[in-house]
């Protein structure tokens, strides 16, 4: 398992032996020459043989990661006095499931830094580590059981039996790897003592006003049936959407353009939408004040339409039909207009002004439905507008929607209704399929709607400047990709970090049963005592004690709830800081592209918020493992590549022949990783002729230190291991 490493003795060794070192590779390589020098070169005696293939070769690996200490690696060289110490902070890997290949890309490069650093002569700190909570393994946990008949305590104990075992199933595929570290001494999202400190972080920034509570959109998963964060979002690009540019009558034209009411007759302000099933919850129509406007005249059929200047030609273009201008003047001049909602005869919305328009697609006038938008909801702060969620928490419509759509789901049977109640009074002048990229829950793979719902938020907006202050002081490499963190912090207005499940860490809040008034108490020391269960299992009285209530000036213990939200895993991980690292700041934290808007992110932001500097020094940002081809890895298509087969060999061993761990090492060194890392047959046997050309300067590095001839000889002069390594030979790597 010593391959990666052996790429810098290589050079080495050539340059101390001189010509006789390659001179003595070539003999070893070479049969004639082996045969005919055999009896006249003093060759190094060892067991270590030239060459090993087949079942063979994973014996010898085994035998050399028991002979050599591999499992001592770690503590010897943490035991070892240095003047520096290297901490790369492991991003924990989710405990769902069977190790990947994205996994092995992942580990092993760290384990060569890590052992670079040791090289280096610095004593490395790794601590590994596991993400345990979450949604999936509470849905894999639970299986077809469902929730209805379980409670909170015994799914929570279903899920922590599965993420134990999947955890267990991982660590013994690391340490195949070859991974140096302590694997007795690891860290657990679901350890009591991380639980403590990542409540410590909570009750930080909600002291500093921070983490608060509001009534806003969130992403929401019906299928899930619980809120998401951006970053639990995968973007499918071909969802199909039923688009429709839907009219909304203008009642009261704006007073500028008042006078000419009698000119033009009936105007009605043209809309588009992809999201039919929120013109229920509609409560304005929206205008770009900066931008020209027109009213338009169809000539199939004389309509008059209120439209953006700059957009008439493409909708001339949709319609099949010119479109003669009447007047144009500036949006600020539509300021007081007033419509009639298409579906409520009784009700009626403004025309209000709002930064979000855009003149890219669409009619230049955006329906806005405050509690199923998070713009919407913007323009419904400033101007003080209802936020009535008209969504239930399974994705189908409340009582408040009205009788015709109540129960019925939005995205199927809901959307439907409300196209056809539309098409009842005439308000659709086109309808068609739209194909666009649309948010779906990375768990389930089903689509997510936005709600308004009471949840938890981080304000990040507050955190933003600090966070890229922060984020200049850090090396990022490759440096490319500096840009898209940055990216990442503007998109991001707040953080949704409240969660509607079981398995995670309780929000420790109680709320009052009258006023809804919430308080946050220290459980921290009775949660390092008995855990998170204990949020279930004790009583109120346990959290809000006398001192707790007469401190935060609370009624009754009897006149609180407590809390049942759970939160995010993103903040579970992203608070790994304050449980792991012993120092201020990581050297590095090193994991693929993706947790650039996720852990790097999660991380950066709870520590700026907390120490008002970034957890890492560096962030290294590498590709993922993607077929021969280029393509990504999936199970339908067949290109799977599953490293515990590339290591021991699959069914038919003439197709997938075993290849031992230093090939799948050598893969990851010898990769561009800061680009799409293909892995495939034609990779894997590239690996291995390296491999074997390495092999013979192994046999000569591990010669038996006891042959006294080459020693009174002088015939090769060799490098010495360090008698205070593990069996003397360890440290290669």
């Amino acid at each position: 398992l010593g391959s990666t490493s052996l790429m810098l003795l290589v050079r080495r060794s050539a340059v101390r032996f001189g010509g006789v070192a390659r001179w003595g590779l070539r003999c070893l390589c070479s049969g004639d020459a082996a045969g005919r020098y055999q009896d006249t070169v003093l060759l190094p005696r060892t067991d270590f043989p030239m060459r090993v293939n087949g079942p063979n070769l994973l014996e010898r690996e085994i035998q050399i990661q028991q002979k050599c200490g591999f499992d001592q690696l770690y503590t010897w060289q943490r035991e070892k006095k240095a003047k520096k110490e290297y901490c790369l902070h492991d991003g924990p890997p989710y405990a769902n499931g069977d190790p990947h290949v994205g996994h092995a890309l992942n580990k092993i490069l760290k384990d060569i830094r890590n052992r670079f650093e040791v090289l280096r002569g610095r004593q490395v700190h790794y601590v590994p580590g596991w993400d345990c909570h979450g949604l999936p393994i509470e849905l894999k946990a639970l299986g077809d059981l469902g929730t209805n008949e379980l409670t909170p305590l015994q799914i929570r104990q279903k899920a922590r039996e599965f993420a134990e075992r999947a955890i267990s199933r991982q660590r013994a595929a690391f340490q195949r790897w070859g991974v140096m570290a302590n694997w007795e001494n690891c860290y657990y999202t679901f350890d009591g003592k991380y639980e403590v400190a990542q409540l410590k972080v909570f009750q930080e920034m909600h002291n500093k006003g921070l983490i608060y509570q509001d009534y806003k959109p969130v992403f929401w998963s019906p299928s899930s049936r619980t809120a998401l964060a951006e970053a639990e979002l995968e973007y499918n690009p071909e969802h199909v959407s039923r688009a429709l540019y839907i009219t909304f009558p203008l009642l009261t034209l704006p007073a500028k353009l008042a006078a000419k009411a009698g000119v033009w007759g009936h105007v009605s302000a043209l809309i588009w939408t992809t999201q039919p099933w929120t013109i229920p919850a509609n409560q304005a129509v929206c205008y770009m004040p900066k931008v020209q406007y027109s009213v338009v005249k169809r000539a199939d059929n004389a309509q008059l339409l209120l439209v953006a200047s700059e957009r008439i030609n493409s909708l001339a273009s949709m319609l099949k039909t010119n479109l003669e201008s009447l007047a144009t003047f500036a949006g600020s001049d539509l300021e007081g207009g007033v419509c009639q909602h298409p579906t409520i005869p009784a009700k009626q919305v403004p025309l209000l002004p709002a930064n979000h328009v855009t003149m890219t697609k669409g009619t230049g006038l955006v329906h806005t439905a405050p509690a199923h938008g998070m713009e919407d909801y913007g323009v419904a702060t400033l101007f003080n507008l209802p936020v009535e969620c008209i969504v239930d928490e399974e994705g189908r419509f409340t009582e408040l929607a009205g009788p015709e759509l109540q129960k019925k789901s939005v995205m199927t049977e809901g959307n439907a209704t409300v196209i056809s109640m539309l098409q009842a009074v005439g308000a659709i002048v086109k309808e068609e399929d739209c194909v666009h990229s649309y948010p779906y829950d990375w768990r389930t793979k089903q689509p997510v709607v936005i709600r308004a719902s009471k949840q938890w938020f981080i304000n990040t907006a507050s955190l933003k400047d600090k966070a890229k202050d922060a984020l200049q002081k850090v090396r990022v490499i490759p440096e490319s990709a500096r840009s898209s963190l940055l990216a990442m912090l503007d998109r991001r207005t707040y953080w949704c970090i409240s969660r509607q499940r079981s398995w995670g860490v309780p929000i420790p809040v109680f709320y009052h049963k009258e006023t809804g008034e919430h308080s946050v108490t220290h459980i921290a020391k009775v949660f390092s005592e008995k855990g998170s269960d204990s949020w279930w299992t004790e009583p109120v009285e346990t959290f809000l004690t006398p001192e707790v209530l007469q401190k935060s000036k609370a009624g009754a213990v009897s006149d609180y709830v407590r809390g049942e939200d759970v939160l995010d895993i993103w903040f579970d991980s992203g608070a790994s800081w304050a449980a792991v690292l012993p120092d201020p700041r990581a050297d590095s934290y090193v994991e693929g592209k993706d947790q650039v808007g996720g852990w790097f992110q999660s991380s950066l932001l709870t520590s700026v918020a907390v120490r008002n500097k970034a957890p890492y020094k560096a962030l290294v940002v590498h590709g993922f493992a993607v077929s021969e081809k280029g393509e990504k890895m999936s199970k339908s298509v067949g290109n799977v590549i599953d490293p515990d087969v590339v290591i021991n060999g699959g069914k038919d061993l003439s197709v997938s022949p075993p290849y031992g761990a230093d090939v799948l090492r050598w893969w990851v060194a010898e990769s561009n990783v800061f680009s799409e890392v293909q892995i495939g047959p034609n990779t894997l046997n590239a690996a291995k002729d390296s491999i074997n050309k390495v092999w013979p300067l192994k046999q000569l590095l591990m010669r038996d230190e006891s042959d006294t001839r080459l020693q009174s000889s002088g015939a090769f002069i060799m490098p010495h291991f360090s008698a205070s390594a593990p069996s003397g030979r360890a440290y290669v790597g």
